[in-house]
């Protein structure tokens, strides 16, 4: 359940950096001086010649991001239902750093003074479009299944029963036994495409969630299939068929 603060932490944050950034690309604003320190630490170009379509891309991103913080944030309040399990304490530093680090990432693929007070033309490319339906796409999978497992924990009028677990069924559950975790890589695989399938430093976030969403998935598929004997045979644990 302390999941939740990670959400409450990336929904302040990446919030405050989206302002910024919409400020300095829409209307002809400058970042803070502290931003652009951060900026000049991680090496970014402030006289890069990006193009008004990839500074679209990141604004983009960064709001993908911050509504994708604010939808788990929802569930973590009033949809999941969480058992008495704890987090360890570095996980849970780490987590909030993960939090902070990723949109600054976002942000950082903008120079900071590229725009010198013009507004930014917006450029809607095919691959924005592309980006934004896959993450939809991947965004109500993930939430239907996280409502499978709370309603595992329910009775049919919404009142939690229980806190032990069971073996879910419907939706992507019928082929892997995470699919909330493979729903969350297509998320950051559909960012990706938002910013122009190029982003290299995207894409390392995406190897980075891969990895992360594998190992937790393996782990789950691991206990269900030692704690039910009847678990269903034909499920991955985290991509399908694979």
């Amino acid at each position: 359940r302390w999941f939740t603060h990670f959400y409450v932490v990336s929904v302040l944050w990446n919030g405050f950096l989206l302002i910024w950034l919409f400020q300095a690309e829409f209307l002809g604003g400058s970042f803070p001086s502290w931003i652009k320190r951060v900026h000049r630490a991680l090496g970014r170009d402030s006289q890069s010649k990006d193009t008004d379509c990839e500074h679209f891309s990141a604004l983009l991103v960064l709001l993908l991001l911050w509504l994708h913080s604010c939808r788990r944030l929802a569930e973590c309040l009033w949809t999941s239902v969480f058992s008495n399990g704890v987090i360890h304490i570095v996980q849970y530093c780490f987590g909030l750093a993960y939090y902070i680090a990723v949109g600054s990432t976002v942000l950082c693929q903008v120079p900071t003074n590229v725009r010198n007070g013009k507004e930014l033309s917006v450029q809607i490319c095919w691959y924005h479009i592309v980006g934004v339906m896959m993450y939809i796409w991947a965004s109500l999978h993930q939430h239907r299944c996280l409502v499978i497992l709370a309603n595992l924990r329910k009775s049919k009028s919404g009142k939690v029963v229980s806190l032990s677990h069971s073996v879910p069924f419907g939706d992507w559950f019928d082929r892997v036994s995470c699919p909330h975790y493979f729903a969350e890589l297509l998320i950051y695989v559909s960012m990706a495409i938002t910013l122009g399938f190029h982003n290299v430093t995207w894409w390392c976030v995406v190897m980075y969630v891969l990895f992360n969403q594998a190992l937790a998935a393996v782990l789950c598929h691991e206990f269900y299939q030692k704690n039910f004997s009847s678990y269903p045979k034909h499920r991955k644990a985290f991509i399908p068929f694979v």
